[in-house]
This record gives structure tokens, sequence and C-alpha cells, in this order.
């Protein structure tokens, strides 16, 4: 459930890399996950679930364990990603509950994932090229009754204090800045209101919450690495519009055997929102 690249229009290039960046994100916001999905307006555990842009299955998981009877069809454009989540699942013994179908959701003709109770996307529908078809078509596969449960993040995590590093302070907002630029040209449904959209596609918006996120990781070494992923991938997006004195900064937090490596700080957090919509077909 991060939003690095598109879950459901994934290239295969780099799938190694965002895989652990997937699994860091689903390790450290587990509890955050375990919250929207207890959140969720459920009358009766659903038996039949959609999990879109699934990637390496945060979200495929998070919903096995809360709903124990349940199974998950689990969709995304990577066969890496599928092939990662298919060995999560058998080594949680809980292979026979998860099916993995490979579709890039912006195919018009998307694949039979029969009349699920419950559709999840998170970190995937803003990716979508025609995110309004992509809800119709959604709408019209729920079961009646079915819910349809929209979660997306507030952009990259933060992770540094406002201070650092000590001799380029705001540097990692300023690398943010140049990051939400691009992504506002090439990814325009980031940071959207989905609740109008879902609406226009037929559904009752039942609900809207949003999680703040602020996880301290002084001691965390998982942070750490999903902090050197993050700013690398963006590193590699926005290198070209920062300044001489930012990218010499950036390339010694992203030096991992040199002095300022982010790996050796102890003032690391993760600073981010999710919103989750959830949405009736009636």
């Amino acid at each position: 459930m991060t939003q690095a690249h598109p879950h459901g229009r994934h290239q295969e290039h780099g799938t190694d890399g965002q895989a652990e960046l997937l699994d860091l994100d689903a390790e450290i916001l587990a509890e955050h996950m375990a919250s929207i999905t207890a959140w969720l307006p459920l009358t009766t555990g659903p038996r039949r679930i959609v999990d879109l842009g699934c990637g390496t299955g945060a979200g495929t998981f998070a919903l096995l364990d809360r709903f124990p009877e349940a199974h998950v069809t689990a969709v995304d454009a990577s066969a890496g990603h599928l092939q990662h989540l298919r060995e999560k699942a058998c080594a949680r013994s809980v292979e026979e509950r998860v099916r993995t179908v490979l579709a890039d959701l912006d195919d018009p003709a998307w694949p039979d994932l029969g009349s699920p109770d419950l559709v999840w996307a998170s970190a995937s529908m803003h990716h979508m090229a025609h995110p309004d078809g992509a809800l119709r078509t959604v709408h019209d596969a729920l079961a009646p009754g079915g819910l349809f449960a929209v979660v997306e993040l507030a952009g990259h995590p933060r992770f540094l204090p406002e201070c650092a590093p000590e001799d380029r302070p705001g540097l990692e907002e300023r690398c943010h800045a140049a990051a939400d630029r691009l992504h506002a040209e090439r990814v325009p449904h980031r940071g959207a209101d989905w609740g109008p959209m879902l609406t226009a596609a037929g559904f009752t918006v039942e609900g809207e919450r949003t999680v703040a996120v602020n996880i301290k990781g002084s001691s965390s070494e998982a942070i750490g690495r999903y902090a050197l992923g993050i700013l690398q991938r963006i590193r590699t997006a926005v290198a070209g519009t920062l300044s001489v004195e930012d990218l010499t900064a950036l390339d010694q937090l992203l030096d991992t055997g040199g002095p300022h490596s982010i790996l050796c700080r102890d003032d690391l957090a993760v600073r981010t929102e999710r919103t989750v919509w959830a949405a009736r077909r009636t």
C-alpha cells in the first residue's frame, strides 16, 4: 500500500526494489491498515473480496486476517508482485484463500472477477488513466449491497525533522515539492476527492475517514530502509530540478557507506496520511 509506482499498471523494471518498499510499507503501517479494515461499515464478514492493484499483498493479508472466512482475488499488472504475494500466502498457510489475476486495470476489458462482496483498492485508483470508467466497472461487478473501499495516500511519507540535514535544512520538503509538481502533471488524480466520483458512478458513500500516521523510528532498521528506498525513488524523479547544493546533500543521505547516511540517523519518523472512502452499491 505505497504509491511510489502504480500497482494496477506496473512496469516490470525495478520490481524487486518496489516489492521491498511495499513489504516495508506493510510491515511499518500494519496497525494503521488494521484500523482501516476494522472501520469498514460491514454488517457481516465478506466472503468474496477483490484487491485491485494489490502489489505484494499488504491489503490482501490485512483483509484475510480481518475476515477469516473470506477468499481474496488479488489483481495486479506485475507478474513479479503476484509471484511474491503467492509465496507469502504459502508461508502464511493461506494459499487456498488467495487467487491471483494478472491484469492491467487501464485495459477496458477487465477479467471476470466474479461478484464480490467487498472490493478494496489501496493506492491504485489514482494511477488509472480513466478512473471514472473503472469506478463504474467496480460498481457493476459488486454484489448488490456490496462495499467498495478506496484508500489513498497524501503523497510520499516524510521521514526527516525539518531542521535536517544540518547543512541543508528543509531538504526533504523541497524534494517533495519537486516530486509533487511532477505528479501533478503525470498523475493528476493523486490527492483527489473520490467521494463525488464514487457518487457519480452510482455508489452511496457511507463513510470517509482520514488516518494520520506519525511513527517514531529512532531504533527501527525497517524505517531507515523505508526512508532510503522512498528518497532514492524521489531522487530518480527530481534530480534534474534540484539545486546542486540540495542534490549533493541528498546524495550524502543516500550514500549508505558514508557518515551522513540516512541509515545512521536516530531521528527518523514516518509521517503521512491515508484517507479511506467506503461506498456501497445499493
